[in-house]
């Protein structure tokens, strides 16, 4: 006996071209919904990591925009403002300080870099206390600087890969007329840092004469600490602006939300316009084969036979269209996330479509879940189909 999936998929493939150009409109449907939930996930896991590799909960700065404040520390921006390092002895007496990392961000144009030349940022950090912050960060040669003052660097993989640096190479510091000594390069860490150069902050503060001032101070609070009545305590000391990375992290969800509500959108019309297609198609179907549907009925199959029968084609299609578009979405992960890098403002360094099976379960669903509502008006039609009109129809276009 031939079961009612076979006898389905047959049907199917009498009209090759037109299930063919279903399945793609399912197909790309489920690739569309599967990305976008890949999006969802990968974007808040590397936002995440984002902020967890900084090493530490709140970021301090000179007063100014917070916005600024969380892009310097992200993207290495520009927008420079200076606090006094005295700041760190304040700091140190809070008993809810259980370490912190003074940071002096400096910028400088390089014509020698690329074709036209491009803007060097250095990042000056505390041997000290900093490698302890950003424990993540492991050497491919080389070590931390000999000294809190020396005129050395440190640099990360993808600035040494650039310039083709290695370990006792000289660099330049443009203007300045000052060579520093490379004395570490970084393993590759998939963060900002891969493409940074660090320097003792204690030396960066006297190649550009900005002595006793600071870009910044990370803090990392103790477990039980309140962070929000611990922030407060912190606008007490003057001129100082106080960026919480949860309230970044909050900041960056909601501005990209906007842009997650219009690809909703779009997922949900792909979605809404390959339903359309499979109704089509099987109400189409349906219509090319009344008299078949008609002889079968005559031959004992009943309404529900019938309406199981192109059900079943129904489900088969988006199931197939479903699992399709889920290779697509897998195979085209790495499109789709350069796609998203250059239509945000900002992305983390982490990967952006993050597609697992339980996902692909998920949207695969979804997509069956459509065909099983889909292909209820046509089923229903069908199993109407009464065998003596049928019969006379086909008798009369005889």
């Amino acid at each position: 006996m031939i079961s009612i999936t076979k006898i389905a998929s047959k049907s199917l493939l009498r009209k090759r071209l037109r299930s063919i150009l279903t399945l793609l409109g399912i197909a790309i449907s489920s690739w569309v919904l599967i990305s976008l939930l890949g999006f969802n996930q990968g974007y808040e896991r590397s936002l995440d990591d984002d902020i967890d590799n900084l090493g530490f909960q709140v970021l301090l700065t000179a007063k100014g925009c917070p916005y600024e404040a969380a892009t310097l520390m992200l993207q290495g921006g520009a927008g420079l403002r200076y606090m006094p390092d005295t700041v760190i002895d304040s700091l140190r007496s809070m008993p809810e300080v259980q370490n912190l990392t003074p940071m002096l961000m400096q910028a400088v144009f390089d014509p020698m870099v690329g074709e036209n030349g491009t803007v060097v940022a250095y990042s000056g950090v505390d041997p000290a206390t900093f490698p302890k912050m950003k424990s993540y960060l492991q050497f491919e040669k080389g070590t931390w600087f000999s000294d809190p003052t020396a005129t050395e660097a440190v640099i990360g993989y993808e600035a040494a890969e650039l310039e083709q640096r290695e370990v006792g190479d000289l660099i330049l510091v443009p203007e300045k007329n000052v060579e520093l000594t490379i004395v570490g390069i970084l393993k590759r860490s998939g963060t900002q840092d891969d493409g940074t150069i660090f320097v003792p902050y204690l030396a960066l503060q006297s190649i550009f004469e900005v002595q006793g001032k600071l870009t910044s101070v990370g803090i990392q609070v103790g477990k039980d600490v309140d962070v929000t009545a611990f922030e407060d305590k912190l606008y007490e000391l003057p001129d100082v602006q106080v960026v919480s990375m949860a309230q970044v992290k909050s900041t960056i969800s909601n501005l990209v939300g906007t842009a997650r509500v219009m690809v909703m959108s779009i997922a949900l019309i792909a979605i809404l316009i390959a339903m359309v297609g499979v109704v089509n198609t099987i109400l189409m179907s349906v219509f090319e084969r009344y008299q078949e549907i008609g002889i079968m009925k005559s031959m004992g199959a009943t309404a529900g036979h019938i309406f199981r029968l192109i059900w079943t084609e129904t489900v088969v299609l988006c199931l197939i269209g479903g699992l399709l578009g889920a290779a697509m979405a897998y195979g085209l992960a790495a499109v789709t996330e350069s796609l998203i890098r250059y239509l945000l403002p900002y992305s983390p360094k982490g990967s952006l479509v993050y597609i697992d099976g339980m996902l692909m379960l998920k949207s695969i669903g979804i997509i069956i879940g459509i065909g099983v509502v889909s292909g209820l008006y046509p089923a229903w039609r069908a199993a109407r189909i009464k065998p003596i009109e049928a019969i006379k129809k086909s008798e009369g276009e005889l």
